[in-house]
C-alpha cells in the first residue's frame, strides 16, 4: 500500500469537510448526485474524447500502482548484487552467473544479465536495454497524462454543474425559502470539480511521474552494471560507478557496511 497516497486523499477529504463545519456550511448540501454525475461521469466522458479506448482501458492498473507499493530492487541491493556477480564473474566466468538468473524477479534486470551470459555485443545489450527504457517512459508519460488532463476537465465541469444547478433555483423562485439551499446545492459541483482536480488528479499525475523517475534511474543502474559485467570490469570499478547512483544516505550505509565486512576480529 502507497501510504502516502492514502494520506493525502483522506487528509483531503478530512480538511474540506473539517473546514465546512468550521465554516457552518451543511453538510448535507453535499448529498447531491446530479453534482456527482456531473463532475465523475462528464470528467470520464472527456476523458474518453481525449484518449484512445486502448489507453483508457489502463486506468485501473494506474489507480492500483498509484495504491499498490511497488516491489522494486533498491539501488543500495543492486550495488551489492552486481559487486557479487562481478567477484564471481571474474573468478568463474560469466557463465557462473546462471545460476543467479532464477533468483531475479525483475524481468528487465533478468534479461540483461541473459544477454551478458550470451556474451553479446555490449553496444547490441545498450540498445536493446535503453530502447525497454524508452518505451517504459513513454507508458508512463501516458499515464500520468491522463491524470493531468482529468485535473483540467474536472473544475471546469464544476462551472459547469454549478451553472445547471442555478439555472434549476432561479427557474422556481416562487419558494424562497427553499431558493437559499438550491442555491447553496448549486455550487457543489464546483467544489467537487475543484477537489478532483487538484487534490486528486494533478497530484496523482505527479506522483506517477516521481515514480516513473525512480524506477527509470534503477533501470539505468541495471544497464551499467550489467555491462560493466559484460567487459569483465572490475568489482572496485564497478563499485566506483554504481555509487554514484546511490543517495547521500545510501553512500553512508554502503561505506559503514564496508567497514563493518573489512574489520576482523582480534585476539584477546
Amino acid at each position: 500500500m502507497q501510504k502516502a497516497t492514502l494520506i493525502g486523499v483522506v487528509g483531503g477529504l478530512v480538511a474540506i469537510l473539517t473546514g465546512m463545519v468550521i465554516k457552518g456550511a451543511p453538510l448535507a448540501v453535499l448529498l447531491n448526485p446530479a453534482a456527482f454525475l456531473i463532475i465523475i461521469a462528464g470528467t470520464g466522458a472527456a476523458l474518453f474524447n481525449a484518449f484512445t479506448l486502448e489507453k483508457m482501458k489502463k486506468f485501473p492498473a494506474l489507480l492500483k500502482i498509484l495504491f499498490k507499493q511497488q516491489k522494486l530492487m533498491t539501488q543500495l541491493d543492486l550495488l551489492k548484487f552486481f559487486v557479487k556477480s562481478s567477484k564471481t564473474a571474474r573468478s568463474e566466468g560469466l557463465l557462473a552467473l546462471e545460476g543467479l538468473v532464477d533468483e531475479i524477479e525483475d524481468p528487465f534486470l533478468k534479461n540483461g544479465l541473459m544477454m551478458v551470459i550470451d556474451g553479446m555485443d555490449a553496444d547490441f545489450v545498450r540498445t536493446v536495454l535503453e530502447t525497454d527504457i524508452s518505451a517504459m517512459e513513454e507508458r508512463h508519460r501516458d499515464g500520468a497524462l491522463i491524470f493531468s488532463q482529468g485535473g483540467m476537465y474536472a473544475p471546469t465541469l464544476g462551472v459547469l454543474g454549478a451553472v445547471v444547478g442555478l439555472i434549476a433555483a432561479l427557474g422556481n423562485l416562487s419558494d424562497v425559502d427553499k431558493l437559499g439551499h438550491a442555491i447553496a446545492a448549486a455550487f457543489v459541483a464546483t467544489l467537487l470539480g475543484i477537489f478532483v482536480g487538484y487534490v486528486l488528479c494533478h497530484p496523482f499525475s505527479t506522483k506517477l511521474k516521481v515514480l516513473s523517475k525512480e524506477e527509470t534511474e534503477i533501470k539505468n543502474m541495471m544497464v551499467e552494471g550489467s555491462l560493466s559485467l559484460l567487459t569483465g570490469e572490475s568489482p572496485a570499478s564497478i563499485e566506483v560507478k554504481l555509487v554514484s547512483f546511490l543517495s547521500a544516505k545510501d553512500k553512508q550505509v554502503w561505506e559503514q557496511t564496508k567497514e563493518t565486512t573489512q574489520q576482523t576480529p582480534t585476539e584477546d
